[in-house]
């Protein structure tokens, strides 16, 4: 398997604390690309006796993602399943956790901003939310393919930052003119004091219509389903770190009740917390206590932007 870790000064692979049959780096992007990715990350594995493993990822935003085993790796997002995923893919924003099947290998991963999407894809994305696309309609193939081919002949582990790093500086893309309300309102999403986002986003000086065009074309959803995602995602990974049993004392204290919370887990979930909760997930249980300790987040969902 490839070398687990990261780049970033003062990281131990031990707070990572990964299942022995699995590997995984997490870095950060060169800071000329900070605030349009939100990270790089690479998660290896060998299935013991080549029996096929589940686990999932939270509802997050969009992703590229490069897997470069021969072997089969399946992902279901709202009742659709992907199988077999495209070597090359993107994964638009999503609001429901993803079941993923795998035989292992190596994936490499690059979280996108809403900034970064202004920047890198420039089509709406709600056109691409909860859905999978080969990355090849996205962005040109031959550079797509380009990519690919240097990833598959490095190391797939402490080499990809740098590859990674060439790429995006070469084909980022020139600044767009919506990119300070975008970070605007970025950092309104994240922000646990946002209760109401129209009237936040009023005080900011963007418009009811303005928030809407913004929300949609760059982050994927309105801004409702935005903001009950990073509320519920900020209630859940409490639970999660916690441990044990679901312990519904820890969620936000803008919920009206505890039904009121499990109506956004069936949501976001597909299930109730205990249920999920009870779930084998050695993998994402890894890669959140990763993130967090080299990006300070556990998801690019609650992350702020640079």
């Amino acid at each position: 398997m490839i070398e687990s870790g990261s780049h970033t000064p003062g990281v131990s692979v031990a707070a990572f604390r990964l299942p022995a049959n699995a590997a995984l780096r997490f870095e950060q992007p060169d800071v000329r690309l900070a605030g349009y990715l939100t990270d790089y990350h690479v998660l290896d594995s060998v299935e013991p006796d080549g029996v096929p493993a589940v686990d999932w990822m939270l509802p997050s935003w969009p992703a590229i993602r490069i897997f470069l085993s021969e072997r089969r790796l399946a992902v279901t997002l709202r009742r659709r399943t992907y199988d077999p995923i495209p070597v090359a893919s993107l994964y638009g924003t999503t609001s429901q956790a993803m079941e993923v099947t795998t035989n292992g290998g190596v994936t490499i991963g690059v979280g996108i901003s809403a900034l970064g999407w202004a920047r890198l894809v420039r089509r709406p994305a709600d056109g691409f939310r909860d859905r999978i696309t080969p990355l090849g309609e996205v962005l040109p193939p031959a550079i797509v393919d380009a990519l690919v081919a240097r990833l598959r002949a490095s190391d797939q582990g402490p080499a990809v930052k740098g590859i990674l790093d060439d790429f995006f500086l070469e084909h980022l893309g020139p600044p767009n003119p919506d990119e300070p309300a975008i970070r605007q309102l970025a950092a309104l999403i994240v922000d646990d004091e946002t209760r109401d986002l129209p009237s936040a986003a009023a005080a900011a000086g963007i418009s009811e219509m303005q928030l809407r065009r913004l929300s949609t074309r760059y982050f994927g959803f309105p801004p409702k389903t935005l903001l009950i995602r990073t509320r519920f995602l900020r209630s859940f990974l409490r639970m999660l770190a916690a441990g044990g049993r679901a312990d519904y004392s820890l969620i936000a204290r803008s919920y009206h009740d505890v039904p009121h919370f499990l109506r956004d887990a069936e949501h976001f979930l597909g299930m109730t917390p205990r249920r999920f909760m009870a779930l084998d997930t050695p993998k994402l249980d890894a890669v959140l206590r990763a993130r967090a300790a080299v990006l300070g987040a556990a998801t690019s969902a609650l992350q702020p932007t640079r």
